[in-house]
């Protein structure tokens, strides 16, 4: 009997993907282990590896489908000339996944082609979980269509039976409403403007061209309004002089060599924040619902800029890691990032993060905090600087870092003793490895 190949969750909180490229074709045989396809998720491009053995009777899902919901059967194995159908619950699956994520935009909205909702005193029936009246078509079938569309619709008084979808089983999205809905800014509405990401652009007569967002680039758009909008963000600068940090730096090095492992000034930053956050528990946490978060380790989250976005892998424990553990680990994460390869536990997480933008030669920055966590460190370039050293004026490499910081969680005179320890082990490195 064939088995049924579904949507994998390759993370805690991954609900639906990409399918962004099959590794096999109908027909062909597979083992225990054979890769299958790789899937592209919020943060990665995974593999999809084979749990059994068999032939590939059919693909349902082709590659670079995007928006599938875990658990829809995308292909079929079985014995070979085994005959097998499409199962014809998969793409209602899909479709009720789709159907409750644009029911609920007010709490799942940022990423997705959300409009204004037209003025109304009642609640629309989809959104109270009312399944609404079937639209019917001349033949008397039911109009597929999402939540959205159909309100669009009813505003505008479009006959949704003379319209083609273009999703899952035919059904009608927003898109296939076109300029007979007048666009989003069209219906009426009472509720706050779009987010930025809902909005239409017209580019007008200027040459352009258009990529559609990755799923990774959504999830960066809708994280980073979020945290703009409902964390109250406080920033923290200090100036902080680097000569005994890039001293100390040179003499491990040395030490390094024979062992291939090459210290980085934020392999020693990251270390330093690590410590920090363990001298100063207060902002070492979280802030949830109706509840504070105390870690007791400090698990450093380093921004890495990949293809098509960012990403932070985390150095776990890294107040009690070496410089040289730490070395190691974050060029084989960063690595790994860049390919795409990170596993979800990799990535997700952290109790606070690091961001430098020192090699760009950027002197200060404001970093936005990386929600639950609630504090985020802003690294800027070192550079030559006057500045007075036992009452002298001198020249010092000096580099400028801001702490970003969650002021529901973080009180300001925490934040700033946290700023202070982060100078005093940066401009005293030796504080930091003993």
């Amino acid at each position: 009997m064939a088995t049924e190949l579904k949507m994998p969750a390759l993370s805690p909180t991954m609900e639906e993907g990409t399918l962004a490229k099959w590794l096999v074709k109908e027909g062909d045989e597979v083992a225990s282990g054979d890769l299958l396809a790789e899937i592209e998720t919020d943060k990665a491009t995974m593999e999809f590896e084979a749990v059994d053995e068999g032939t590939v009777l059919k693909i349902l899902v082709e590659e670079g489908t995007d928006n599938v919901a875990v658990g829809t059967v995308i292909a079929m194995l079985g014995e070979e000339g085994e005959s097998v159908d499409a199962p014809a619950a998969a793409p209602a699956k899909q479709e009720k996944k789709e159907e409750k994520a644009e029911a609920q935009p007010a709490q799942k909205g940022y990423g997705r082609d959300e409009a204004p909702k037209p003025e109304k005193k009642a609640v629309p029936a989809e959104a109270e979980g009312v399944k609404a009246p079937a639209a019917p078509r001349k033949d008397g079938e039911r109009v597929k269509a999402s939540p959205l569309a159909r309100r669009l619709a009813e505003a505008q008084g479009i006959d949704l039976t003379n319209i083609k979808g273009s999703g899952p089983g035919g059904r009608i999205v927003r898109a296939d409403l076109g300029d007979k809905a007048g666009g989003a800014a069209a219906a009426p509405q009472k509720a706050a403007a779009p987010t930025p990401q809902a909005q239409t652009v017209d580019p007008g007569d200027i040459p352009h061209s258009v990529e559609k967002l990755s799923n990774m680039r959504k999830t960066i758009a809708r994280r980073l309004t979020e945290a703009k909008q409902q964390i109250p963000h406080i920033y923290l600068t200090v100036d902080i002089r680097l000569d005994k940090l890039l001293k100390l730096r040179s003499e491990m090095n040395a030490g390094l060599e024979s062992r291939g492992i090459k210290l980085s000034v934020n392999d020693m930053l990251i270390k330093a924040l690590g410590v920090a956050l363990m001298e100063v528990p207060e902002c070492n946490v979280s802030f949830g619902d109706g509840e504070l978060i105390k870690y007791e380790r400090a698990d450093v989250s380093v921004a890495v800029s990949i293809p098509g976005g960012l990403i932070t892998p985390i150095i776990v424990g890294a107040n009690d890691k070496s410089l040289s553990k730490i070395s190691t680990e974050m060029k084989e994460l960063a690595e790994r990032a860049k390919e795409g390869k990170l596993q979800p536990h990799e990535y997700q997480g952290g109790t606070a993060s690091l961001s430098n933008m020192g090699m760009f030669g950027i002197k200060q920055f404001d970093a936005v905090i990386n929600p639950p966590q609630a504090m985020i460190m802003a690294i800027s370039a070192g550079e030559k600087r006057p500045y007075v050293i036992d009452d002298s004026l001198q020249i010092a490499t000096v580099m400028s870092a801001t702490g970003s910081f969650d002021h529901r969680a973080i009180d300001g005179a925490d934040g700033a003793r946290l700023m202070k320890v982060f100078k005093e082990l940066v401009e005293n490195p030796l504080g930091m490895v003993a």
